[in-house]
């Protein structure tokens, strides 16, 4: 009993996360095009034709840019809270759009998708848990603080995309203002490392077989410094970087301690970098 999971892309460039079983799958944001979206899939093995539901977590660029055209493409329902809706200034068809509300959970054939709030500069900003097969895999990104919405789910959690947005030293030394210094360390901005790695911690339970870092900044952080921050306390865990320039593998995540790269076929590019 199993999900595939695959991060598309993960970073202020774009988001977009694939969670699924063998023959139903959603989609948590898609913050790149409809296009690069389609190419990446492909690329890993996975097919469209398996995606069944998009799940938006808020309003930002970089997690909505090529929802309209792929819901357009593929007349796909997409859940979303009204209020991000409206401040997203979406062009949806009204037969398209599904209301989440936290702690509503959403059956998607045999997924179960819990929904539930989060700390983030956002209109109504949320994260997802994905069940299905007896796993769940959480994708907690975009969080200032991690509330106790995030640490319950965290608990329960199989694998999970987590935030390990900025190193504290890198962003205070870096070139950002001021303001926008404060706005991500807020507890509406992102995760640190050490916050992250904090939570990881103190909240891992111990069947989790692997955490996805996920949303490093380019300017601001080193995925060799949080992957090797990590791997002094992962134990059983597998930690893996998730790239802001390409796909990830495809992974197995299995309800037992264990979690395998899946059996696809993929086209190997220069530009990949997972670490």
């Amino acid at each position: 009993m199993s999900l595939f999971v695959c991060s598309l892309n993960s970073g202020s460039n774009g988001n977009c996360y694939y969670v699924g079983n063998a023959t139903e799958a959603v989609l948590v944001d898609v913050g790149l095009t409809c296009r690069e979206t389609e190419k990446r899939m492909k690329r890993s093995g996975l097919s469209m034709d398996n995606v069944k539901a998009i799940f938006i977590s808020h309003e930002h660029g970089d997690h909505i840019r090529g929802l309209e055209v792929l819901v357009g493409k593929f007349n796909l329902p997409v859940y979303i809270s009204p209020l991000t809706l409206q401040h997203s200034r979406l062009k949806l068809q009204q037969e398209n759009v599904r209301s989440i509300q936290a702690y509503q959970p959403v059956s998607i054939g045999a997924l179960t998708v819990h929904v539930f709030p989060k700390f983030h500069d956002a209109a109504d900003p949320h994260s997802f848990v994905v069940e299905g097969n007896g796993v769940k895999v959480g994708v907690l990104t975009d969080i200032g603080a991690a509330c106790k919405h995030v640490t319950d789910h965290f608990k329960q959690c199989h694998a999970a995309f987590l935030e390990a947005n900025y190193d504290d030293a890198m962003l205070e030394n870096g070139r950002y203002p001021i303001h926008l210094k404060r706005r991500i360390k807020g507890d509406e901005g992102h995760l640190s490392n050490q916050q992250a790695l904090d939570l990881f911690i103190q909240h891992r339970p111990a069947y989790m077989s692997h955490v996805f870092l996920s949303h490093l900044s380019k300017d601001n952080n080193d995925p060799k410094l949080a992957l090797d921050l990590f791997n002094k306390y992962a134990g059983s865990t597998q930690i893996v970087v998730a790239s802001r320039y390409e796909e990830s593998l495809v992974y197995e995540v299995k309800a037992g301690n264990e979690i395998v790269p899946a059996p696809v076929k993929r086209i190997k590019t220069e530009q990949m970098v997972l670490f």
